[in-house]
């Protein structure tokens, strides 16, 4: 593990921290890598009022992070390749909550309602695009996903 100037540890692969505003608006404040990528942990604001805070992995979210959209929608867990991918919750903006694993464009896990029902009958199992596609119970993914997602609100 590297130390910065000021003794604190930085991720391998980090090479400096600072601040970048791009052309389209964006802005970013972090660590860099030594091709100018982000990488390591930091924060990014997009033009649309989007909002990332967490790790990056040559320019792209991977590991832990929080990710705010501008219509209140939410996405808490982990990330790879710039992707939701791993165990995490996803709050939309209506209120719905999935909680499970992400995994190539698929949710597993289970949907709560706004009105924190879980949806007559109930929505528990095996989803492929935001559909529930195979009934199961999966109680030890949920709660995995609930402590990832409480692990990168707390980094």
């Amino acid at each position: 593990m590297f130390t910065s100037a000021m003794d604190e540890p930085m991720l391998p692969g980090v090479v400096k921290t600072g601040a970048y505003r791009y052309e389209d608006g964006s802005r970013y404040v972090g660590d860099w890598n030594q091709r100018g990528q982000k990488h390591g942990m930091g924060h990014l604001s997009l033009p649309d009022g989007t909002r990332y805070d967490g790790a990056f992995q040559n320019g792209l979210c991977a590991g832990l992070g929080v990710m705010c959209f501008p219509d209140g929608a939410k996405y808490e867990g982990e990330f790879m390749q710039g992707w939701f991918h791993g165990h995490g919750v996803f709050w939309r903006a209506d209120g719905m909550k999935f909680e499970g694993e992400f995994r190539g464009g698929r949710i597993w896990g289970l949907v709560n309602y706004s009105d924190d029902s879980h949806g007559f009958p109930r929505m528990k199992g095996f989803f492929q695009d935001c559909r529930l596609v195979r009934k199961k119970r999966c109680p030890e993914v949920v709660q995995r996903a609930q402590k990832v997602a409480l692990m990168a609100r707390a980094q």
